[in-house]
């Protein structure tokens, strides 16, 4: 998984979980996308958007970390059909950051219908595909190396028989395409932004509590996935934290799986190189470009990158890989908007 229930607090309401992040060109501007309320986590169960929640994205210009501009969904209680009505709020500067502030309303729409903005962007929320793979017994063998410092054990894995976890499971995206003149006096001339996903809860205070934060795709998978308090920790502070409050733990982990590979003369130098780069936990992109997120750089995120190989393989230093790609994704992305795998 790349956040898919990645901590205790995201599972108790799978309509606040971020299950991925992607950022990348489309056909008028840069798509932000986040997926939520994840089909593995039962039918049974609310799907679709938390009435009570607000869904974020950040979006930081000048590298420190902290949101200058920040896309904010509200969405309201669903009817008989399940269809929501939504409002999407812009806020720029000082309220980019403030929890109260009102910002501007500059859409509102119903899941399932593209609405226009004004500027010439456009959005759509609904359910769609999950294009996102995952092979379970690679998954849990990285999970375990990490959190003991050993090697990826994958002696009694058969390659031939990997699967994808999540093929055939659906997901509510919200899907934001802004044109550039609307990012670029934000990006200034280096074009460049750091992005995050964040969703929140309203608490009976009057206030708002982080459930669950994304950046970078895997962070969860590598670090998370047996230590719980960790995974809520990751998701309660804001990026530019990160390295205070997260980066020596991240960096022994890192250096104990080396360590055990043997493959740096000095693992805790090399796993300093990971922490610098994956902390804080900000998904990096430049404006009019096309997305990569692979072994030679990472500019945004396309729905069809394998994040699994690239990151596991990064943070190991030694190649990991699933067996599978994108072929296994049974819904396919489109080309067009809103670019998510249509499902019936």
């Amino acid at each position: 998984m790349s956040h898919h229930l990645d901590s205790p607090i995201a599972r108790q309401d799978p309509r606040l979980d971020i299950t991925d992040l992607y950022v990348f060109r489309g056909e008028r501007g840069t798509v932000f996308v986040t997926n939520h309320s994840h089909s593995l986590a039962g039918e049974d169960i609310p799907r679709g958007l938390h009435p009570e929640g607000r869904y974020e994205f950040k979006i930081d210009g000048n590298g420190d970390a902290v949101e200058e501009l920040t896309y904010r969904f509200t969405f309201s209680d669903a009817d008989a059909d399940g269809t929501q009505g939504y409002r999407l709020r812009r806020l720029a500067g000082p309220e980019a950051r403030d929890a109260f502030a009102a910002g501007t309303v500059i859409a509102e729409g119903r899941t399932g219908e593209i609405v226009e903005l004004a500027d010439g962007g456009r959005t759509w929320v609904g359910k769609a595909g999950d294009p996102f793979w995952i092979e379970p017994d690679v998954l849990h063998a990285v999970g375990h190396a990490f959190q003991d410092g050993t090697t990826v054990d994958l002696s009694s894995w058969n390659p031939a028989e990997a699967k994808n976890l999540f093929a055939g499971h659906t997901v509510y995206s919200i899907v934001l395409e802004i044109a550039d003149e609307e990012l670029l006096p934000v990006a200034g001339e280096s074009h460049r932004i750091g992005v995050w996903g964040l969703a929140s809860l309203a608490t009976d205070a009057g206030g708002w509590r982080p459930v669950n934060r994304a950046g970078l795709p895997m962070i969860h998978p590598l670090f998370t996935q047996f230590n719980e308090d960790l995974g809520d920790r990751l998701n309660e502070n804001a990026p530019a934290d990160d390295v205070q409050t997260h980066g020596k733990l991240l960096t022994d982990m890192v250096a104990g799986v080396v360590r055990a590979y043997g493959t740096a003369e000095n693992p805790e130098a090399y796993a300093r190189t990971v922490v610098d780069r994956i902390l804080p936990n900000v998904l990096p992109y430049t404006v009019g470009t096309a997305a990569a997120y692979g072994f030679a750089g990472w500019n945004g995120r396309s729905l069809s990158d394998n994040a699994p190989d690239v990151m596991f393989s990064f943070a190991a230093n030694t190649p990991v890989t699933l067996g599978i790609g994108k072929e296994s994704v049974t819904a396919k992305p489109s080309s067009v908007f809103p670019y998510v795998p249509s499902v019936s």
